[in-house]
């Protein structure tokens, strides 16, 4: 069938898109490697335009968005939902940012440590749950490695609250632009397992991050492996202290991603002796999106979330 639908997932680092038929199958699907944080501001209209449809074939389709797009560094701040909300309220705050052209809010919470704000980690965990109707009861944890990692508790089919964590932009950041300087890869697990056991239970982290340097200066490390190192420490902190704060330590944990950074999580779970379960990232996404849809009446078929 003829595309109807385009969809997609721009969020930080990376754009997804798919164009959809009526009943939601896909007919075509690209990725491209400017997010938001990426592009000059106030470029996503003319990139959207100029690449990303044209890739696709999609020139004339109505789209929906998630994603940072939505956010005050994408193409326009949609406002956030507050939870609990479910995959129905997320849809019932869609934004139109131009014509045919929706945006998904992102949604607020109070949590452990103030408020605290996401956008498009909720399409991909509700996305998450619509895949197996058997998720829309009970609790669960869910965490979703990235930039800015998010931890989300879902309560029967809804975001309860949730907890970000500044990880992935740290240790770019740190790699990049300090005394810790690398390639920013994770190329010695023995090493990343080292940097999990200098993190502890998370705390004291400005302290437990100089041992980065401490480890090369005065330990007669290799610089090289830096890179494996920090990121243990700060995998291991955050996997230590976030279910602690949300009150949830101990408790199975969904990691929805891609690899090698799913992977890097499960074994810092791992070693905390917390079960996990590894689900793919893209999937949720796409299934979060296609649901958003189906409310709004852009394509036909049922709703699964």
């Amino acid at each position: 069938m003829a595309a109807r639908l385009l969809v997609c997932d721009w969020g930080s680092t990376h754009l997804r898109a798919w164009a959809l038929d009526a009943r939601g199958a896909v007919v075509s699907h690209a990725q491209f490697p400017f997010g938001v944080n990426v592009i000059p501001n106030g470029a996503a209209p003319r990139c959207f335009r100029d690449d990303v449809r044209p890739q696709l074939g999609a020139e004339h389709l109505p789209a929906l968005f998630c994603g940072a797009i939505g956010s005050n560094v994408g193409w326009r701040a949609v406002p956030y939902v507050d939870c609990p909300a479910g995959i129905a309220d997320v849809a019932a705050g869609l934004a139109e940012v131009d014509a045919q052209v929706w945006i998904a809010p992102g949604l607020r919470c109070q949590g452990p440590v103030g408020v605290d704000v996401l956008r498009g980690e909720e399409t991909k965990a509700l996305g998450w749950v619509g895949l197996d109707p058997s998720r829309a009861e009970g609790r669960h944890l869910v965490c979703e490695p990235g930039t800015h990692p998010k931890w989300l508790e879902i309560q029967d089919g809804r975001v309860t609250r949730f907890l970000s964590a500044f990880t992935g932009e740290l240790y770019a950041v740190l790699s990049s632009a300090s005394i810790l300087r690398s390639d920013g890869e994770v190329r010695d697990l023995a090493i990343f397992d080292a940097g999990l056991g200098a993190a502890e239970d998370g705390d004291a982290l400005l302290n437990r991050i100089y041992t980065a340097r401490s480890r090369v200066a005065g330990a007669g490390a290799e610089q090289a492996t830096t890179g494996s190192y920090l990121s243990g420490v700060l995998i291991g902190a955050e996997t230590a202290a976030t279910p602690r704060l949300l009150g949830l330590e101990g408790t199975p944990v969904v990691l929805l991603g891609e690899d090698p950074l799913r992977s890097l999580y499960a074994r810092a779970l791992a070693r905390r002796r917390v079960a996990t379960t590894l689900a793919e990232g893209e999937a949720a996404a796409l299934a979060g999106l296609t649901a958003i849809a189906r409310l709004r009446g852009l394509l036909g078929g049922p709703v699964l979330v």
